[in-house]
């Protein structure tokens, strides 16, 4: 999860891509259809963390798929308040290393949560 998590949070550094991460959450409808809109270079080092990532909890296709769309919904969400928060001249509550390490957490209870209903594994 770090993987996906450490440099994502690496745009909070500067002013474009704190901008950066604040658009990409606006983008949240089409986060479903992420493997087919990214351009290539992005499509093809995001598939392969996202990929990895679906195959691992023990739930159907679908299942697996939908957490990774709210994965990236957490993960986009909580970093562009941040951005909006810094932007604004706040502290942030969490330093760097505490929002780091709470927001791999949170992504990693999405991808685990225990799949009790939905469609059946296949």
């Amino acid at each position: 999860m770090a993987s996906l998590v450490v440099p994502y949070v690496a745009q909070l550094d500067s002013a474009s891509g704190r901008s950066y991460v604040r658009i990409v959450d606006q983008l949240r409808g089409r986060f479903a259809a992420w493997r087919v809109e990214s351009d290539a270079e992005t499509a093809k080092q995001l598939a392969r963390i996202l990929d990895e990532i679906e195959r691992r909890p023990a739930a159907a296709p679908a299942v697996r798929h939908a957490r990774v769309v709210a994965l990236i919904m957490v993960m986009t969400g909580t970093v562009a308040d941040r951005a909006r928060t810094i932007d604004g001249g706040d502290e942030p509550e969490l330093d760097r290393d505490a929002f780091v390490e709470n927001l791999i957490e949170m992504c990693a209870a999405v991808i685990g949560a225990v799949a009790t209903g939905g469609p059946s594994q296949d």
